[in-house]
């Protein structure tokens, strides 16, 4: 076992031999669009990003259902599961079987397995200080999920920002195998700083964020002035606000977002200056127009985030 129970990171990784490992990981959630087959597209990317974030290429994985059987017609579970297996085909895995039960709530989501070279393994606590971090999708669909919920959100709006979230981080994940990255997570529902901080507890330096510099999703500040929050953001917040020193001159609704859950957002990624303008511009080539360099690791004070504007 090279990663395991005993810290929290992305997936589980198990070696196998000296030039392979398997990387694991699970993850399914209840609807957050309305469209079935984009739903089903959505769970899938975001258990797929699991394997993409410790560094591997994802290879087989299985459904995992619960379904209202006699709440809800069959051709919603069979949109749902058309979605994830698109999804799949577009990363290249094999589903290869899953596991369904009656449920009072839809569920859906993937167990994915996938292959890396033991020596190439990425994990949450190997920041250098001096790395930068580059987030390769914006912020924000925690937001505006909350107002897709309350029927404020337009139909264009509610197309592009279901796309965000079902777009693969398979490209990013394959221009950051060509540079010599120390560190990487995916964010989602413990929102940014939240993962930050789980780079960064216990580690041998800190974190500075950039607030000026996050790539946000723009609607997204109109919708938090509304009060539009979700409570998870809230909570994520109280968890970790031990660990974070946001200064004063940080937009209040800017702080928000620092919080706000995401689903199946982009990858946190920590590589050294020399390398990080070329991998960011390299980011862009492949479409990730909105990625940008977010923060950087520092040596003191260790264990803490700081957020400056």
């Amino acid at each position: 076992m090279i990663v395991g129970l005993e810290r929290a990171d992305d997936a589980g990784v198990y070696k196998i031999a000296d030039d392979l490992a398997i990387v694991q990981t699970v993850d399914f959630f209840t609807p957050i669009v309305d469209d079935p087959y984009q739903f089903g597209q959505i769970a899938a990317a975001n258990a797929l990003s699991d394997v993409y974030a410790m560094g591997g290429v994802p290879k087989t994985a299985m459904n995992l259902v619960a379904f209202p059987i006699k709440q809800m017609d069959i051709s919603v579970l069979r949109r749902v599961l058309e979605g994830g297996l698109d999804k799949m085909r577009e990363a290249g895995v094999v589903l290869i079987g899953g596991h369904s039960v009656e449920d009072r709530e839809l569920k859906y989501g993937l167990s994915v397995t996938g292959f890396i070279h033991p020596e190439r393994l990425l994990t949450k606590k190997n920041l250098i200080p001096g790395d930068q971090l580059i987030l390769t999708k914006p912020i924000g669909t925690g937001i505006i999920n909350t107002a897709i919920k309350a029927g404020l959100v337009d139909e264009k709006t509610v197309d592009r920002v279901t796309r965000l979230m079902a777009s693969l981080n398979k490209d990013a994940a394959e221009v950051m195998h060509q540079y010599p990255v120390h560190a990487c997570t995916d964010i989602t529902g413990f929102g940014l700083l939240g993962h930050v901080a789980e780079m960064v507890e216990g580690s041998r330096c800190g974190v500075l964020i950039f607030a000026e510099k996050l790539p946000i999703i723009p609607e997204t500040l109109q919708y938090a002035s509304m009060g539009l929050i979700p409570g998870g953001a809230y909570r994520n917040r109280e968890f970790r606000e031990g660990m974070i020193e946001i200064s004063p001159s940080v937009d209040r609704l800017v702080q928000s977002l620092l919080f706000d859950p995401q689903t199946s957002g982009g990858l946190l990624i920590g590589v050294g200056k020399n390398h990080a303008g070329e991998l960011l511009a390299k980011l862009k080539e492949r479409g990730m127009d909105t990625a940008a360099i977010v923060g950087e690791a520092i040596s003191e004070p260790k264990g803490k985030i700081i957020v400056k504007a």
